[in-house]
């Protein structure tokens, strides 16, 4: 759960509050009923909340509050390393007055840490990639294949270039595009010089 979970953070905490949920939500859908379960429910709906004062959809964000403080009532703090005490208060004050959200939407941390994608490891980078990959209508194949190789690089055939470019593709928010058609067009070279190996021996 970490990888996602911190992944998920740091989507949020840059600002991406609707897409920030699809870090968490294959990983909660597979959970059986318990404590896990709620707190990435309670967090889903969290993030719901936000995006909706954002959008001004007051109504939403009020619902949502008032259902997500259930989830998350009587968790500890932290809980999984989260704060959950801050994110508590703040839907409380949003169930009271949903423009409370617009105006305060609190930084979530992690280990005492407010998570931004600069403070991600490789697998937890690779989450937030096809995350922004979906949300940012980006090509998730060609991200999802960089992230295969960057694995590969990582596992030992000594290269880093495609590592290197997944984390570029996350942390450089301003130069996204540029460093998306970068890596699509060493992944298309890639997939390329496999056809043709896997072509001699046809």
């Amino acid at each position: 759960m970490r990888d996602h979970l911190r992944a998920g953070i740091a989507v949020y905490n840059e600002g991406r509050y609707h897409a920030a949920h699809d870090a968490w939500e294959a990983y909660w859908l597979d959970l059986d009923e318990g404590d896990d379960e709620r707190f990435l429910h309670g967090l889903i709906q969290f993030t719901a909340v936000v995006h909706h004062a954002s959008e001004e959809n007051w109504s939403g964000a009020q619902g949502l509050a008032e259902s997500a403080v259930e989830y998350l009532d009587g968790l500890p703090d932290p809980y999984r390393g989260v704060a959950l005490d801050r994110v508590r208060s703040f839907l409380a004050a949003t169930a009271a007055d949903p423009h409370h959200a617009a105006a305060d939407p609190p930084v979530v941390t992690h280990d005492g840490e407010a998570i931004g994608y600069d403070t991600l490891d490789f697998d937890a980078t690779a989450i937030a990639a096809e995350v922004l990959a979906e949300a940012g209508r980006y090509d998730e194949e060609a991200i999802n294949d960089a992230v295969d190789r960057a694995r590969d690089e990582l596992d030992g055939d000594g290269g880093s270039q495609f590592v290197g470019m997944v984390f570029s593709f996350v942390r450089e928010r301003d130069q996204r595009p540029v460093v998306y058609q970068r890596l699509r067009d060493h992944v298309e070279l890639e997939q390329q010089k496999d056809d043709d190996v896997r072509g001699l021996f046809e």
